[in-house]
């Protein structure tokens, strides 16, 4: 029997770990500008959302795996805030991550830690409505490549307010709690197998990944993605999860209507869909590869190396940005730890799918007009 991802964990304790809806909604998104190649129909995300996540060790340790975007955007360091006010997207955040843990008397200074998945605007919040003792980390290469930060450099990308004071620490993986799971270079947070931080480079100068001990015995795991990918269809299909020869509708409800199917939509319109734009083999290779980012090879070379995680069904792979978590997944203030008992995997999994209604509906039109059996 071959060995699977979590095989490779050490074994540990668990944390409780809940999905924060940070608020942000970003919409009018060009698909192009993050991934490709093209596909018909789907030109523009639904409106995106930045997740963040609350990871809460046995002790009462608490840490916050991103902060989405910051309710004051408009004031970010001059090199990002002019692109944002004028790339024509439409960016709106509520309020601030830590208000929305004040609603559940989670108060800033319980928070020992806040971790950036990376330093881009969407996900780095308001660390300065935390006290000075709440540490930021970040990963390698952030403070050779991002500091000194605005103003002190007027072209830089992060502001010297977001850490000044406060301690930043860069996860080097060469610290004495570092070892490898699997493929990736990993951090152990709180020394106990319970929460990892990841080294996943590609789209970003130090993008981490977090992996959350959720259940033992088994061994379950929430995978916290960051920009790892931006959609489902950049890591699915894949060799360990090639697609399916059949669909059931219940796990994409609008496309199945759409197309008309009976109990299950045929996997064939979806490989024929990728056959077409030269993605193949089709049933095996993802949809889209990104098309933004510090160092693309390097990228998708990364999110090879988490398909072998997002195949092993004690492992939910949750994205920032991520959609179609909405509606299955349980949010803040519940716990997402029950999620394998749940079953929200399962109905994750194909629900990406939905996205490619239109180029769907056209494939199927064209494979029944050449007598194709589905």
């Amino acid at each position: 029997m071959s060995s699977t991802f979590t095989d490779q964990v050490p074994l540990g304790e668990a944390v409780t770990v809940r999905v924060i809806d940070s608020t942000t909604r970003i919409t009018n998104f060009p698909v192009k500008h993050l991934m490709g190649p093209d596909l018909t129909g789907f030109d523009v995300f639904p409106d995106l959302p930045t997740w963040s996540f609350l990871v809460e060790h046995r002790s009462g340790r608490k840490l916050l795996f991103d902060l989405g975007v910051p309710t004051d955007w408009r004031d970010l360091a001059p090199n990002v805030s002019n692109r944002l006010k004028s790339n024509g997207w439409d960016i709106n955040v509520e309020k601030p991550t830590i208000d929305i843990l004040r609603e559940q008397n989670i108060l800033p200074g319980d928070i020992e830690a806040i971790v950036w998945s990376h330093w881009h605007w969407d996900h780095i919040g308001n660390p300065n409505t935390f006290p000075t003792d709440t540490k930021l980390i970040v990963g390698p290469g952030f403070r050779d490549e991002k500091l000194p930060a605005y103003p002190a450099n007027a072209q830089a990308d992060v502001r010297q307010s977001d850490f000044e004071g406060r301690e930043l620490m860069e996860i080097g993986f060469d610290e004495e709690q570092s070892l490898t799971i699997g493929q990736f270079r990993a951090y152990d947070y709180f020394g106990d197998g319970s929460f990892y931080l990841l080294d996943t480079p590609g789209h970003a100068v130090g993008h981490l990944a977090g992996l959350a001990r959720t259940t033992n015995s088994p061994s379950t795991f929430i995978l916290m993605g960051g920009d790892l990918t931006h959609h489902a269809g950049e890591i699915r299909p894949s060799p360990g999860l090639p697609i399916p020869s059949s669909i059931p509708v219940d796990d994409i409800p609008t496309l199945a209507a759409r197309l008309s199917c009976g109990s299950s939509c045929p996997g064939a319109i979806f490989e024929s869909m990728q056959e077409t734009r030269g993605r193949k083999p089709a049933s095996t290779t993802p949809f889209f590869e990104p098309a933004m980012g510090k160092d693309i090879p390097l990228a998708i070379k990364t999110i090879e190396k988490t398909q072998i995680a997002d195949a092993d069904e004690n492992i939910l792979y949750i994205f920032a940005h991520d959609s179609k978590i909405r509606g299955v997944v349980d949010l803040f203030p519940s716990s997402a730890n029950n999620w394998k008992q749940k079953g929200w995997r399962q109905k994750l999994l194909w629900r990406f799918l939905e996205d490619f209604e239109v180029a769907a509906q056209q494939q199927k039109e064209t494979m029944e007009k050449e007598g194709t059996k589905l």
